[in-house]
This record gives structure tokens, sequence and C-alpha cells, in this order.
């Protein structure tokens, strides 16, 4: 291991995972942190070597995961979000985005970029979706960490 990655090591022998969540729907998106960390915590890795990074919109996490790839102190990155259409523009075209650049970060760069960005054919502000959401959100988080954790063993024994 080069002294550069040394540097980059967590205290579990690990590298950092970085998490990336946008801001709108807040208490939906919450959800899937919420139950990221817990699981990423019983697959071994500490709640310490997790950094959670803040962006306005989905639209703004690919940037922040390239900067983040590219800073070499991250092992993994999640990006959680909620695209929903809001009647103004084509929120298609905005999570069709979010996701091509996120898999171009993930091959640019050699980290693994892990979405939990969802965008649902139907979103309304009512009562039955909100529910329905943040309860999903807290299986998309679960299954992101169980993800992260495999890729990230996996991609550790190709090394």
């Amino acid at each position: 291991m080069s002294q550069e990655s040394q540097s980059h090591v967590s205290s579990r022998g690990g590298r950092r995972i970085a998490f990336v969540q946008s801001c709108w729907h807040r208490d939906i998106v919450d959800q899937c942190r919420r139950a990221f960390a817990a699981e990423i915590a019983a697959a071994g890795h500490a709640e310490a070597d997790i950094d959670y990074f803040e962006v306005p919109g989905a639209f703004e996490i690919p940037l922040h995961a390239q900067v983040l790839a590219r800073s070499g102190r991250y092992a993994g990155i999640v990006a959680s979000g909620l695209v929903v259409d809001g009647g103004i523009y084509r929120h298609d075209f905005v999570a069709g985005a979010v996701i091509d650049g996120l898999m171009r970060v993930q091959l640019d760069t050699g980290v693994p970029v892990f979405s939990a960005v969802l965008t649902p054919h139907h979103f309304h502000a009512g009562e039955e979706h909100h529910r329905f959401f943040h309860e999903h959100f807290l299986v998309k988080g679960r299954e992101a960490a169980q993800a992260c954790a495999a890729t990230l063993r996996s991609l550790a024994r190709l090394a």
C-alpha cells in the first residue's frame, strides 16, 4: 500500500465513505441516510468513517461526488435524493443527468458510486405518498449500505 493510500486508511482498516444527499424533501431523504448509517455500521464500518455532505438538489450531487472521488480520501461515495415532477420541468431529464453524472464519476475515477437517487413516476405531497416514500427510503438506505459494503470488499480482493 502506498504512503498516500495509508494516510487515508480509517481506524477500522478501510478507507472512508462519503454520503452526499440533496435537501429537497429532506424529511424523506434523511431516512435514507439514517438507514444507511445503521446498516453500514452493521457491516463493520465505524460511524466516524462516514462523512456526510448536503447539496441543495439532486442536480448538484454529481459534481460533489466527483470532487470527493478525486480527493483520494474515499473508498466509496453514496448519493441520495428524491427527484420529483414539480410540473415545471421534465424531472426525468434531471434524473437522467444525475445518474449519468454519477456513472461518469465512477468510471472516470475508479471510486465506486452508489445511487439512492429516486425518481418516482408519481409523487404527490399528500400523506399517502409521503408515508410510502418515507418508508421506501429506509429500504433504499439499507440496500445502498449493503451494496457499498459488498463492493468495497470485492474491490479490496481485486487489489
